[in-house]
């Protein structure tokens, strides 16, 4: 069972942020790249190993195969 620890780093807190507005302003996350680009991160990966760190944690889930079909738990 996942549990969500009860402090994220500041960069999974602008990854959490960056993915609420996104949901709010159109309905659906943005992609890895545009998150990357949102938040400063050049490579792909990086935002990828962020996104897996908060999916492990409980604080979002994908419904599909892509990151932008995520939502988040709280």
């Amino acid at each position: 069972m996942n549990r969500r620890p009860e402090h994220f780093t500041v960069r999974e807190e602008q990854v959490l942020s960056q993915i609420r507005r996104s949901i709010l302003d159109r309905g659906e996350a943005l992609s890895v790249r545009e998150l990357g680009a949102a938040l400063g991160l050049r490579s792909p990966a990086s935002v990828v190993y962020h996104l897996r760190n908060l999916e492990r944690s409980g604080a979002l889930v994908r419904d599909g195969r892509n990151w932008n079909t995520c939502r988040l738990t709280r």
